[in-house]
């Protein structure tokens, strides 16, 4: 293992986002050695998976190896499809000893994330989400007006003078499609470039198989039970699902059901290893499902996110119900008191 080097810490505040792109480029290679041995953590999902692909190539022939760990199963069949159509090369955070890395990155995150991270110094931190926590890194990048960290990475990746694979332009592609939802996500033009930019690169057809993949036939019957409980009022739409082999299943169905026409909030709930996970829809005109989650359910669990859709999760035991099941008219009555 490489000798570690100590790095002057910067504080999280003092981020460089406004530097140009080749002075960020300059800023984050100065961190490594040829003889580093990198570990890249990321909550695997398309926009995390693409970010460390980038940062790979970037760092090919920078230092001695790059690995890419992970604390999350990745479930969600869409995700699952980009990891094996891509082959991304990919470990369990569990499986791997920290000590072994002499440089470890974090990117389209931040430690205070998840416990996984909060337990780990790193010298890198490159993330789209806004600036929270108390923690210092030698690099930070982080620009939470950027609809995806994968356009950054793309930033990067031209600054280097580095044309992007087919492989790794369909992931970073896919990714800034998911991460800013079409574009219909808050986002600047700077994603727009960076899509551009791989429009012509990556497999489009891959792409689309991807977006299409996310659903087993055994999971049919969560969609039949979110249809049976569904509840309609004031153009909102509820729905208790009940018991979930994954909380993402909530999302697939709150996502369809928000393609219904007059319907202006979908609210979806379900329970998961012994939480309560509520998933919001809207059209984010006048409306704001991430204060409306954080209303609700933000001092019972964790709850937030942005205008058009938020989550909420709430250990069941944080809930007053009275020993009373959990249903759609539950539901209703939770979230209907603070709504307009």
């Amino acid at each position: 293992m490489a000798r570690k080097k100590k790095n002057k810490q910067t504080p999280v505040c003092d981020q460089i986002s406004h530097r140009s792109a080749k002075e960020r480029l300059e800023n984050f290679l100065a961190v490594f050695d040829k003889d580093d041995e990198v570990l890249v953590c990321i909550n695997a999902d398309p926009d995390a998976l693409a970010s460390a692909l980038a940062i790979k190539r970037l760092l090919r022939y920078k230092v001695k190896s790059v690995t890419v760990g992970h604390p999350n199963a990745i479930t969600r069949l869409n995700n699952v499809a980009m990891v094996k159509r891509l082959r991304i090369p990919l470990e369990r955070l569990h499986t791997l000893k920290l000590d072994q890395f002499s440089k470890k990155i974090l990117v389209d995150s931040q430690p205070q994330h998840l416990p996984n991270f909060d337990k780990i110094t790193f010298d890198a931190v490159i993330d789209h989400h806004p600036v929270g926590g108390d923690w210092q890194a030698s690099f930070i990048d982080i620009r939470p007006d950027y609809g995806a960290a994968s356009s950054m990475m793309v930033e990067y990746l031209r600054a280097a003078g580095m044309k992007p694979s087919v492989m790794l332009a369909t992931a970073l592609f896919y990714a800034i499609k998911v991460d800013t939802q079409d574009f219909e996500h808050e986002s600047l033009l700077a994603d727009g470039i960076s899509f551009r930019y791989l429009f012509n690169i990556a497999n489009r057809n891959l792409v689309r198989k991807f977006e299409l993949t996310d659903l087993r036939r055994s999971e049919l019957k969560y969609f039949m039970a979110g249809l049976t409980e569904l509840s309609y009022s004031k153009r909102r739409y509820y729905s208790h699902v009940g018991r979930v082999r994954s909380p993402d299943l909530l999302v697939i169905i709150a996502d369809f059901l928000n393609h219904v026409d007059e319907v202006d909030w979908v609210i979806v709930s379900g329970i998961y290893n012994e939480k309560l996970v509520v998933i919001f829809r809207c059209d984010g005109y006048r409306k704001n499902a991430g204060k409306l989650a954080a209303q609700i359910f933000g001092e019972m669990g964790s709850a937030g996110g942005h205008k058009a859709s938020a989550r909420a999760e709430v250990p069941l035991k944080n809930l007053s119900l009275a020993d009373l099941e959990f249903s759609t008219k539950t539901l209703k009555k939770l979230t209907t008191r603070h709504m307009k």
